[in-house]
């Protein structure tokens, strides 16, 4: 695909976001961010904490965002990408434990969780939220690929792209969450 035939690609994908509740109904794109603002600012007072997972690319952005919450933002934030930690929790409880154990020891009533997956089908990005949601959480999720992915109606906030493939689905998440950033980063007070 040459550049112009990429942008425009790109651009049909972020124009398609569509932002739901955990109930299934809409939520408009600019009040979505509204109240995921609002809320980061919240956990910033309440000096609550802020977790971020995904797998590969999604685990990077994690990382990313987390050091850019902390150090632009001023709230707590983790990620559990430690490699002893990842390691010892998916040999001896196995990979779709390795986010849903470290949140259930460090996870309190409203804390955050973003969850990113571009599959929507992970299944240790779906226990973690799953957990995350009965430990009183405040969950927000992006995923892509397939519509109907479970993901995709987990979170309090659900961002999706119709994008099918891994690049496209993980260049509009990583938009997503800087613009998540920076519009808190401008409205700080």
């Amino acid at each position: 695909m040459i550049w112009a035939e990429h942008v425009k690609k790109l651009s049909s994908i972020l124009n398609g976001l569509s932002v739901d509740r955990s109930d299934g109904s809409a939520l408009g794109i600019k009040d979505a961010f509204l109240l995921w603002k609002e809320t980061t600012l919240l956990i910033r007072e309440q000096k609550k904490t802020i977790y971020l997972i995904g797998n590969g690319a999604s685990a990077s952005m994690a990382s990313h965002v987390a050091a850019d919450l902390a150090k632009n933002v001023h709230v707590r934030a983790e990620v559990f990408s430690d490699l002893s930690l990842i390691t010892a929790l998916a040999n001896d409880m196995g990979y779709e434990n390795v986010f849903v154990e470290p949140l259930r020891r460090r996870m309190c009533a409203g804390d955050m969780l973003v969850a990113i997956s571009s599959s929507g089908q992970s299944p240790n990005v779906i226990r973690a939220t799953e957990e995350a949601k009965h430990l009183g959480g405040f969950v927000v999720t992006l995923s892509a690929m397939k519509q109907d992915n479970r993901l995709k109606s987990m979170g309090m906030i659900n961002f999706y792209v119709p994008a099918e493939s891994y690049g496209l689905a993980e260049t509009c998440h990583a938009a997503i969450l800087h613009c998540w950033i920076d519009q808190t980063i401008d409205n700080q007070a």
